[in-house]
């Protein structure tokens, strides 16, 4: 009977140990997710699946002009470890298939950009820092920008959906604070 104890003991043991490095990997490292929306066709469509390396959030890392970035569109608040371990379990691609409930928090776009960087729009063009930014993945020109010159503040990103005229992005939010880049795209499946 005690053999048998230590044996479920064990086999418990091991379990709990997959589920915690599983969540930590989830949390940290890589996360399966769905796309959700059309703001970045036609790079990305409505329930494309895709992987999402995370460590440019754990090591707090910059990303880099045109990397396409999933940020937590909620920059009027401080973004806390927990928002880490909640969005990870309620925002993956396994969690969806069982909860169907479609999440309007974290965004899929593409980095535009980044501190100290002025972009303006002139006669359907995207200026950054003075020059045209070569834009072969929009999907059809811009209708909408903001008047006027946007400096990226520091510390912050400036994003926008391919999509650019069906796509909420920094265009609307302002721009996107380092510590609320979650992950960037690795590759779909």
């Amino acid at each position: 009977m005690i053999r048998v104890v230590k044996e479920i003991g064990s086999w418990t043991a091991y379990i709990l140990s997959a589920v915690v490095i599983g969540l930590a990997i989830n949390t940290f490292v890589f996360q399966p997710t769905q796309i959700v929306g059309c703001s970045m066709e036609s790079t990305f469509y409505e329930n494309d699946k895709i992987m999402v390396n995370k460590l440019i959030h754990t090591l707090r890392s910059e990303p880099d002009y045109g990397d396409i970035v999933i940020i937590d569109s909620r920059v009027n608040r401080d973004r806390t470890i927990k928002d880490d371990l909640m969005d990870s379990l309620k925002y993956n691609a396994i969690t969806s298939m069982f909860t169907k409930e479609k999440q309007d928090v974290l965004w899929i776009k593409r980095v535009i950009g980044k501190a100290g960087d002025t972009l303006e729009y002139i006669d359907g063009t995207l200026y950054r820092n003075g020059e045209a930014v070569q834009e072969d993945y929009i999907k059809e020109p811009m209708q909408f920008f903001p008047e006027g010159k946007v400096i990226v503040p520091e510390g912050c990103i400036y994003v926008m959906g391919d999509n650019r005229n069906a796509s909420l992005d920094s265009r609307i939010i302002g721009a996107v604070p380092l510590d609320h880049v979650i992950g960037k795209y690795a590759f779909k499946f």
